[in-house]
């Protein structure tokens, strides 16, 4: 789509064509960002996964539940951000 038919159908139409381009280029290193971050998460978890079965103990129940409450902690920090960063942009 040509940028002139991009700015008219924008929410901000007033705004130069620049600014607009530095807002889509801002929203588009947010999501690498998160998405970076999602994927450094996963990585972790199998990483635990795989010595967890070469080591060949299983840990009890009460360390599995606060690995999981961490992980999710995680997640829910990532999803905040994300809501912050559209409120910004919004």
């Amino acid at each position: 789509m040509p940028i002139n038919n991009y700015k008219n159908k924008s929410n901000h139409p007033s705004e130069p064509a620049e600014i607009q381009i530095a807002r889509l280029g801002f929203i588009a290193a947010t999501i690498v960002t998160l998405g970076d971050g999602l994927a450094a998460l996963a990585a972790g978890l199998a990483l635990q996964e795989l010595e967890k079965a070469n080591n060949q103990n299983s840990q009890p129940q009460y360390d599995q539940s606060k690995q999981i409450d961490s992980t999710q902690k995680q997640i829910d920090y990532l999803i905040k951000e994300l809501k912050q960063i559209k409120k910004i942009l919004s």
